[in-house]
């Protein structure tokens, strides 16, 4: 049977030595502050000079393998496709207004003519997206342009997915759809309504 003296001073053991060992293991040491090398600074250990190590070839970030060339770059055997890598439906136009309003209507505005609300308050003018050139080119370059920036946009990588890209340049089709279809190929109620207004 345990006595209450012998409890109390197992238990003191066992406290001072939790103690003890927190004070030698953790002594001196700042956590926060621990030898190591920041991104790209320079080290004297490795032969090529930088801390920074290459990856090892052949290596793949985890979850971002594809072998969709279309997908990841706009591209098909070395050119800007123009074509989708997904079929383009109801959802992901609605996908890609709300992508291009957030990211893109600062500087293109929200009807892609180039007049966002920071061209208004004096940032350079972006091209339109309605000229006949623009319309013209292939759906791969837009996406290409919002992956890595063109002249003074910067790219999106980072902040928009793939699949956002994509939907994005979709919507950009139909804003350049929407300034340039002929009467004829609307919906029959469209047109009577469209020439019962011009009456």
């Amino acid at each position: 049977m345990i006595t209450l003296k012998k409890l109390f001073s197992h238990t003191l053991t066992f406290v001072l030595s939790a103690v003890a060992l927190g004070v030698i293991g953790c002594g001196g040491i700042n956590l926060d502050n621990q030898p190591k090398y920041k991104p790209l600074a320079a080290s004297r250990f490795f032969a090529n000079g930088q801390s920074s190590r290459p990856l090892v070839e052949g290596t793949v970030p985890r979850g971002s393998f594809t072998t969709d060339s279309l997908l990841i770059s706009g591209k098909v055997n070395g050119k800007f496709a123009d074509l989708f890598p997904f079929p383009v439906t109801e959802q992901v136009l609605e996908r890609g207004q709300d992508r291009f309003n957030t990211f893109c209507s600062p500087c293109h505005g929200r009807l892609a003519n180039g007049e966002g609300m920071v061209v208004q308050r004096g940032f350079p003018k972006p091209p339109s997206f309605q000229t006949d050139s623009l319309r013209a080119t292939p759906a791969g370059f837009f996406f290409d342009v919002i992956t890595n920036g063109f002249g003074r946009m910067y790219g999106y990588a980072p902040s928009v997915p793939v699949h956002d890209r994509w939907t994005i340049v979709a919507y950009i089709r139909a804003l350049q759809l929407s300034e340039n279809v002929a009467v004829k190929d609307l919906p029959e109620a469209e047109q009577h309504q469209l020439l019962g207004k011009g009456q």
